[in-house]
């Protein structure tokens, strides 16, 4: 960087986190605080070299992973969070680690604990950041299948295979839609029970069906998953309210953005009679629009993704 007139210096901070084979993490380093490692839920240290290069000292790691091993990257911005406001000397790299290790959980993404820190920062700050605060964090964590079916197949003789099909998948089962439901209902030879309690009162209740872990309406439901979808993906509202609310599109949410890694969706063709009413301005196209739309989303969140129709 050009020379700074004032300090004489001329540097960017980074740090580096390279990931090769799921088996190993490069860290390279310079003058940001040092990367923290949480391995089951604690801090721990490992090995740095370091090395001169144009004066610079550079910090270098080589690091076997372990399955939920946690790497958090900063700035300098969020080790003084809150100097001259709530707190005199600010946060420390040591009271980073110890809120990281209190949140700690197996289910928590990598994104979400990186905004839970930024969160923090923010209200040390008071709404007011005093510098640049960039929390990045890597999970290392095992593949999770998660498997969504809406809407009835466009031939109803294809009902039974659709229904297998989507069954003998490994991983999370979310059924979506009256109709739908019903079929999965019939096919399981299991009882649909309607949850009657209307947790948001735009969000249709969900309901039960022993071997599904999520039955909720269709469209309405949907529509909502795909805003809160492009709202995380914006950055909107970083720890955002669906990670602790229980009604269908949360719930939803919670599945598909924060534990699933592998999305396969299972989307039926068949018109809808109670949509060709004029006054639900809902069509076939719409359902098949929103699935894409939430499988764009998707994959921007770096989920794999696979479209089925039937």
């Amino acid at each position: 960087l050009p020379v700074c007139s004032v300090r004489q210096v001329a540097y960017s901070t980074f740090t580096i986190i390279r990931i090769t084979d799921n088996t190993t993490a490069e860290i390279i380093q310079f003058d940001n605080p040092n990367v923290i490692l949480l391995r089951n839920g604690k801090s721990v240290d490992y090995p740095i070299v370091s090395r001169v290069i144009e004066g610079k000292t550079i910090l270098e790691s080589r690091i076997p992973l372990q399955l939920h091993d946690v790497f958090i990257a900063m700035s300098d911005g969020a080790i003084y969070a809150g100097v001259g406001k709530t707190m005199n000397f600010g946060w420390q790299r040591e009271n980073i680690i110890e809120y990281a290790e209190r949140l700690y959980d197996d289910t928590l993404s990598a994104k979400m604990i990186a905004s839970m820190i930024v969160d923090e920062c923010n209200r040390l700050y008071e709404g007011e950041p005093g510098d640049d605060t960039t929390v990045a964090a890597v999970r290392i964590r095992e593949r999770t299948p998660v498997n969504l079916l809406m809407g009835p197949p466009a031939d109803p003789r294809d009902a039974t295979k659709m229904m297998t099909l989507f069954f003998s998948k490994e991983g999370k089962k979310i059924v979506c839609g009256g109709t739908t439901s019903t079929l999965a209902s019939e096919f399981l030879h299991k009882p649909m029970v309607a949850d009657l309690n209307y947790l948001d009162p735009e969000i249709p209740p969900i309901a039960k069906i022993e071997g599904v872990d999520l039955v909720t309406e269709g469209v309405v439901t949907i529509s909502k998953v795909l805003k809160l979808g492009e709202d995380f993906l914006a950055g909107k509202d970083t720890s955002a309210d669906w990670t602790s609310k229980k009604d269908g599109a949360s719930l939803i949410a919670q599945k598909l953005f924060e534990k699933a890694t592998d999305i396969n969706f299972f989307v039926g063709r068949a018109i809808n009679p109670a949509h060709q009413n004029p006054d639900l301005p809902i069509t076939f196209g719409i359902k098949i629009q929103l699935i894409e739309n939430l499988a764009k989303c998707l994959e921007k969140m770096g989920k794999r993704i696979k479209v089925s129709y039937f």
